[in-house]
């Protein structure tokens, strides 16, 4: 039975005795054989040769999380890397309250377009609760009806020997191969054939190989195992991310792009490491900052329609030799003005007496950069609620900035938590919803009309 260990992002740190230096070093090396389209690129770590997962305090024996949400299996260990803002020291968190936490990555996810969700919701059913575990069963239970309705198949270039004329000849391997050695009477050629051992089947054989390796749920190991069954004939060939964001489908196989979306989702953001040939690390790691990003981004495009946004717009720079580049998170259109959101990914009002209230004034100069160069007056940064302080502050903290170099042109900088924690289900024993909307149907009603009070209010 795996020994299970809760991280909470730069908050709580275990002792891990056993498997400490063995972990380390896995993870230093599956550090160096990261994907270079994964976030694990920021700017900072790009260059670090150390990894970035989890902080290793060698005197104590101990371990903390950094900046990533997942999971991360080594031998008999299982290491839950959970949210921040779910943090409490003062609680001793039950099995169902990490499942709920969860619940609340998997919903958020599901708005998600750059960390590429897939756009799809079917029943959690017996596996709600574990994070991974109910994503691999998104995908087993999905794929697997649709393999029992439809295999793709598509033309691939095969090269050959056939006892007869087929596509074109390939002369020179023809001569090496088949004249000198006496055997002129077989074709070497390449040709077009309609085949089920194509890129897209190879890539799901791979996924679902993997994954039955790791997943020790029941209806999972069977789903999987049906899987490979239907593909029992396709290569095994290991794929990569890149590989897999490259296939592209026609409008009669769009059901084929969620399956592809989910092998996306698991090749970017899982990291394996094999150890004579038995899988002694797996882990699955999303940055929250990047994820809190795109749930906003996702949520107010989906949910709030009247709005107009753009993410990340890369057109605008600080200097004029255009040497500085400056990326806002959001950039709204609306009736009533442009708008620059930035979320921040931070705990605030966690403290009573600061005039501040957890704003940081790094924060307010970069807001006050992107309003002078976007010529914007109105600048918005969000921020999570959390745990602690469940309560949602509904008039936000402003900041007014008189611009003298712009004859007292006002910027006013608003700061704004928002509900996306769920406060009653982590109190609940029992959810008899079994879809992520249906749990989350009342946070997502109050994020809502909070958006909306707070786009709309000029």
């Amino acid at each position: 039975m795996k020994k299970i260990t809760n991280l909470f992002e730069y908050q709580n740190k275990v002792h891990l005795d056993e498997s400490f230096d063995e972990l380390e070093s896995f993870l230093d090396e599956i550090w160096q054989k990261r994907e270079k389209c994964t976030y694990f690129n920021s700017s900072e770590d790009e260059y670090m040769e150390s990894q970035k997962f989890i902080q290793f305090l060698h005197k104590t024996k101990e371990i903390k999380s950094n900046k990533y949400v997942g999971v991360i299996y080594c031998d008999n260990q299982k290491i839950n890397l959970l949210p921040k803002i779910f943090f409490d020291s003062r609680l001793e968190y039950t099995v169902n309250q990490i499942n709920q936490i969860n619940n609340h990555i998997l919903w958020w996810l599901s708005y998600c377009r750059k960390i590429r969700f897939p756009n799809y919701q079917t029943e959690l059913g017996g596996t709600k609760g574990d994070f991974f575990e109910v994503l691999i069963y998104l995908f087993s239970k999905y794929t697997r009806e649709l393999l029992n309705n439809s295999i793709y198949q598509q033309y691939e270039e095969i090269n050959r020997e056939v006892p007869f004329m087929k596509g074109r000849l390939n002369t020179n391997e023809y001569i090496k191969e088949n004249l000198s050695k006496g055997n002129w009477h077989k074709l070497n050629c390449n040709y077009d054939s309609f085949e089920l051992d194509n890129e897209f089947n190879r890539m799901i054989k791979f996924v679902a190989t993997l994954l039955f390796n790791i997943t020790n749920n029941v209806d999972n190991k069977k789903n999987l195992r049906e899987i490979l069954f239907v593909l029992d004939e396709v290569s095994d060939i290991r794929v990569s991310a890149l590989q897999c964001s490259r296939i592209k489908f026609n409008p009669m196989f769009e059901q084929f792009e969620i399956v592809r979306d989910y092998c996306l989702l698991f090749l970017i953001n899982s990291i394996t490491f094999d150890y004579k040939n038995n899988l002694k690390l797996f882990a699955f790691l999303l940055p929250m900052e990047y994820l809190f990003e795109d749930f906003i981004f996702g949520f107010i495009k989906k949910e709030i329609p009247s709005i107009s946004i753009k993410s990340q717009r890369k057109d605008v720079f600080l200097d004029e030799e255009k040497t500085f580049q400056i990326q806002p998170d959001l950039f709204l259109f609306s009736s009533n003005g442009n708008i620059i959101i930035d979320s921040k990914y931070k705990i605030i009002y966690s403290n009573s007496h600061d005039s501040k209230k957890g704003v940081s004034q790094t924060d307010l100069y970069q807001m006050l950069a992107y309003a002078i160069r976007f010529k914007v007056n109105d600048v918005y940064l969000f921020y999570p609620n959390n745990i602690i302080n469940p309560e949602v502050n509904p008039i936000g903290t402003e900041f007014v900035i008189s611009d003298e170099l712009a004859y007292q042109q006002k910027i006013k900088i608003s700061a704004y938590q928002l509900p996306i924690i769920n406060h009653s289900i982590l109190q609940s024993t029992n959810n008899e919803a079994d879809t992520l909307e249906q749990i989350f149907q009342p946070i997502r009603i109050e994020l809502i009309k909070r958006l909306d009070i707070i786009l709309n209010k000029n």
